[in-house]
C-alpha cells in the first residue's frame, strides 16, 4: 500500500474511533465487565452550591425547587454565589424565609471557578452539590445521588441532563438533543464499566474532602474537580435516575458558542495535565483521552483525508466512491446548517430534517473544533466567556 493510501485510512481509522469505534468498545466493556455500586438509603448530609452571574430572575423559583425534592431537610446548606451580578440577586432571594439558604456576593466578577473556590471551604456537609441555576430538579434527584455514596469506592455522582421537547422544537433543537443522546449513552457506558471522565455540570455531588482548588481561568469545573477526585482512587459515576431538566437551544448559532466554549475547554485540559492522556498518567486516560481529547483532533483527520481521497482518485475507483460519500456527507451538512433555525418542527416534517441536522451540526463542531484549539491556547480566562441567550 502506497504512503498515501496508508495515511488516508489511518484518519478513516482515527475518526471511525473516536465517533463509532471507542462508544462500541466501552459498550462492550459496560457489558463484559461491569462494576456494580452499592447504592443503599443512607444519612449523609448535603450542602448545595450555586455559582451565577445575573441569574436573579430564576434565583427564587430554583430555591424553592430544591427545597420541594425529596430528602431536602438533608440540606444543611445552600451556598449561592453571586459573581458580580448587577440584577440584584438579594432582592429576588427576599422572598425565601429559610435559615439555610445564604447568599455570598462578590463584587467583582471572576467567573465561575474562583466562586466555586471560595464557597467549598464554607461547606460543612458531608456531600457538596454542585448545580446550575436554570434547569429543573426532578423531585427524587437529590435522593438518588446521595444513594451511591453508601458505596465507599464512589466519589462523585452526576445528574443526567434531560432536554424537554415539544411540537414548537426547531430543527437545530431536535439535532442538539440527538447528539445529546449519543453523548449520554457514551457516558452510561463508561459510568458501568469504570467512571465518566467528567460530570454534568447542571448538577453533580462529590464528597467535600474530595473537592479541591481548580485554575480560575478553567472553563469545564464539571471536568477537572471530578477528574481530581478519581485520582485519589474514587469512582465518578452518572445516575440516571437523578433528573435535571432543561430546554435545548433553538439556534445553531447559539449553540456553536456553548460548544466552542466546552471545546475550548478540553483544549485547555489537555494544557493543563498533559500527563492525563498518557497510559498510567491518570487512572482513567483511556476515557479521558478516547472521550475528551481525541475529538479535538477529528478536524484535521478529515482534512488529510479528503485531500488524500482526491490524490488517490485516479488510482482506483473505490476512493471515487469513498470521495463522492464524503461530498454527499458534507452536502447534506451544509444543508442542515441552512435549514432555518426557527423553523419549527411539525409531525410530517422532523423526520426529514433531522439527518441533514445532524450532519449540519457534525460540520459546524469541526468548524468549531478548529476555532477552539486557538481559544484554549491563548491562555486566556475562559471562565468569563460571554454567556448565551436562551
Amino acid at each position: 500500500m502506497s504512503v498515501p493510501a496508508t495515511l488516508f485510512w489511518l484518519c478513516i481509522a482515527g475518526v471511525f474511533y473516536i465517533y463509532i469505534g471507542y462508544p462500541l468498545l466501552i459498550g462492550l466493556l459496560a457489558h463484559w465487565f461491569p462494576r456494580p455500586v452499592l447504592k443503599s438509603p443512607n444519612t449523609l448530609t448535603a450542602t448545595v452550591i450555586i455559582a451565577g452571574y445575573n441569574e436573579a430572575p430564576r434565583l427564587a423559583g430554583k430555591i424553592e425547587n430544591i427545597l420541594s425534592v425529596h430528602g431536602a431537610d438533608r440540606i444543611q446548606q445552600i451556598l449561592i454565589g453571586s459573581d458580580g451580578s448587577t440584577d440584584q440577586p438579594e432582592a429576588a432571594l427576599a422572598s425565601i424565609q429559610d435559615s439555610r439558604v445564604k447568599l455570598v456576593t462578590f463584587p467583582e466578577r471572576r467567573g465561575k471557578p474562583s466562586v466555586l473556590n471560595d464557597l467549598i471551604p464554607q461547606a460543612t456537609a458531608d456531600i457538596l452539590i454542585l448545580m446550575d441555576v436554570r434547569q429543573r430538579l426532578h423531585p427524587k434527584a437529590l435522593q438518588a445521588l446521595l444513594d451511591n455514596f453508601s458505596d465507599p469506592t464512589v466519589g462523585v455522582v452526576s445528574g443526567e441532563l434531560v432536554f424537554e421537547q415539544s411540537e414548537s422544537h426547531t430543527s437545530a433543537a431536535q439535532g442538539i438533543d440527538a447528539y445529546w443522546r449519543y453523548e449520554k449513552w457514551i457516558r452510561e457506558r463508561e459510568s458501568r464499566f469504570d467512571s465518566v471522565p467528567g460530570a454534568t455540570g447542571a448538577l453533580y455531588a462529590i464528597r467535600r474532602e474530595l473537592a479541591k482548588p481548580i485554575p480560575a481561568e478553567s472553563a469545564l469545573d464539571d471536568v477537572l474537580i471530578p477528574m481530581q477526585a478519581i485520582t485519589q482512587g474514587y469512582r465518578c459515576l452518572l445516575e440516571p435516575n437523578a433528573l435535571i431538566f432543561d430546554q435545548p437551544s433553538q439556534d445553531a448559532a447559539q449553540e456553536a458558542i456553548r460548544k466552542r466554549r466546552t471545546l475550548a475547554g478540553c483544549v485547555q485540559l489537555l494544557r493543563f495535565h498533559p500527563a492525563w492522556c498518557i497510559p498510567g498518567g491518570h487512572p482513567i486516560s483511556w476515557q479521558f483521552s478516547s472521550h475528551k481529547i481525541a475529538r479535538l483532533f477529528s478536524p484535521v483527520l478529515l482534512l488529510v483525508a479528503l485531500a488524500f481521497s482526491i490524490l488517490l482518485t485516479l488510482n482506483h475507483f473505490i476512493y471515487g466512491l469513498l470521495l463522492a460519500g464524503q461530498f454527499l456527507g458534507y452536502g447534506l451538512g451544509l444543508w442542515g446548517i441552512f435549514i432555518p433555525s426557527s423553523q419549527p418542527q411539525g409531525r410530517g416534517r422532523s423526520k426529514w430534517y433531522l439527518v441533514p441536522r445532524i450532519c449540519g451540526l457534525f460540520c459546524v463542531m469541526q468548524i468549531t473544533l478548529l476555532t477552539a484549539w486557538t481559544d484554549g491556547l491563548k491562555g486566556t480566562n475562559l471562565a468569563l466567556w460571554r454567556k448565551t441567550s436562551k
